[in-house]
């Protein structure tokens, strides 16, 4: 088979300034990347809306289906503008309060509510943990506070309070302006940050639906509050981010790696795709090579279970972004190649919201694949729903779904093992449409004459309706 379908693992890049041109995006596709992250917390909308065309456009000239995530900032704590960066040092005393001016002697904050969710004892983070406080009383809406660990201070880093920030909203003002900027632009995935309870991500479905569109949500799992309700937060949610960056702020480093596994085993279960995400190849920004301890943090990774793994500054801003994608393909595919990735999940319960027929449609297609050793799946799918059951079954050979939808070969370009093509074979499965299945497989595909492929589709028109029959299919005869 050509060699784009040893890899199943599919890759997440962040767009930025390193990669912003037709030729980059090119050589990112080309690399390995099959979904492009748009991170709104960084730059204009006016700037997403050229990178999200200039993506469509390359990905037309190339012919393949990506999809492009479009991810909220969500409720992030900002410092406010200093009139210089501050140098704080150990045991020294601040004072945090929401204003939007500079003011001597006071650490301006854009959240309202930083006064009334910290208490003594309280700990602030900011810049990623570097600097450390204790809220030592709270008089007038302004926090006191002694710093315990210092460092320099610059105007927008980030603020976090582990455990305390209630008064946040789930959606913020910004969120839906990039919620509408999502659905007028046709993205494929909204990523919502900060989510701490189910409530967060049908507030955002909401939004979505009011704007006349049924975008899926991908719920970011930052803050303990989403660890506590993770079943509840998987349930409504299309997929999962495991965001270790803020997560490794809220709670301790050493406990991220136990979060990881248990999301990941819980999206497995649930049978939501999940995405393992921030750092994987961090020293690529700025080397050619990545670390040891990278290379096995993105292995593990996947060994667990993981459906996507994801670049952040090492594509965007990174000056070795096209190498990370090609290093993290390569990881995956020695993953996967190895004794130790599991393929054929047997799942003991069925799927609540899909159909019995089409889930024992997948279920035989996956045995069936085993006794005949077929060398691919074949799903004819309209809406990807049979496509996306036999994904989380996790076949041995790769799933190609061939689809008259382009957004749903868009969508499809998330979930694990699932290589999406456009065609107009929406009729009767009769000789001649057979014919043409068998040279698709040969000269796109690259399978041979005599090999076995297990076919699923609809009847009496092949796509169009509900799948309802499997095939056994030997090309050539």
């Amino acid at each position: 088979m050509k060699n784009k379908f040893f890899k199943r693992t599919k890759i997440v890049a962040t767009i930025g300034p390193a990669v912003d041109s037709e030729e980059k995006i090119e050589k990112l596709i080309k690399a390995g990347v099959n979904i492009f992250r748009l991170n709104t917390s960084h730059e204009t909308m006016e700037a997403h809306s050229k990178r999200f065309d200039l993506i469509r456009q390359v990905c037309d000239k190339l012919r393949v289906y990506c999809s492009i995530m479009i991810d909220l900032q969500g409720p992030k704590i900002r410092v406010g503008n200093l009139e210089q960066p501050i140098n704080l040092e150990k045991n020294q005393e601040v004072i945090f309060s929401h204003q939007e001016n500079p003011e001597k002697g006071i650490i301006p904050v854009d959240y309202k509510g930083i006064a009334q969710d910290v208490t003594k004892g309280s700990k602030i983070l900011l810049d990623d943990g570097k600097i450390q406080a204790i809220v030592e009383k709270i008089e007038d809406n302004k926090v006191y506070a002694k710093i315990t660990h210092g460092g320099l201070l610059k105007s927008r880093k980030g603020l976090n309070i582990p455990g305390s920030t209630n008064s946040l909203e789930a959606v913020t003002k910004k969120d839906i302006e990039y919620i509408k900027f999502a659905v007028d632009k046709k993205a494929d995935y909204i990523a919502l940050s900060f989510v701490r309870q189910k409530e967060d991500v049908l507030l955002a479905k909401k939004y979505i639906n009011d704007y006349g569109a049924d975008i899926p949500v991908i719920s970011k799992m930052e803050k303990p509050q989403a660890i506590e309700n993770l079943e509840s937060i998987i349930k409504v949610s299309d997929c999962i981010m495991v965001a270790r960056g803020d997560l490794g702020i809220e709670l301790s480093a050493v406990e991220v790696p136990i979060c990881q596994k248990r999301i990941i085993k819980e999206c497995n279960k649930q049978k939501k795709p999940v995405i393992v995400a921030t750092q994987m190849l961090e020293s690529m920004i700025e080397e050619p090579i990545p670390t040891r301890a990278e290379s096995s943090d993105v292995a593990n990774a996947i060994l667990d279970g993981a459906d996507a793994v994801m670049l952040s500054g090492e594509t965007s801003v990174g000056k070795y972004a096209i190498e990370a994608v090609e290093t993290m393909a390569h990881i995956a595919k020695s993953a996967e190649n190895s004794s130790f990735y599991k393929f054929d999940n047997d799942f003991e319960s069925l799927d609540e919201a899909a159909t019995i027929t089409r889930q024992a449609i997948a279920f035989g297609a996956d045995r069936m694949i085993k006794l005949v050793k077929a060398k691919a799946f074949l799903s004819f799918s309209h809406s990807g729903n049979s496509t996306k059951l036999m994904s989380r079954l996790r076949p041995s050979v790769p799933i190609i779904m061939v689809s008259d939808s382009e957004t749903t070969c868009k969508k499809m370009a998330l979930c694990w093992g699932v290589y999406p093509f456009l065609k107009n074979w929406d009729d009767v499965l009769n000789q001649n449409l057979l014919v043409n299945i068998d040279n698709f497989l040969i000269n796109e595909i690259g399978l041979n004459y005599g090999d076995y492929v297990i076919i699923t589709g609809s009847a009496p028109k092949l796509i169009t309706s509900k799948t309802n029959f499997i095939r056994v299919h030997k090309i050539g005869t």
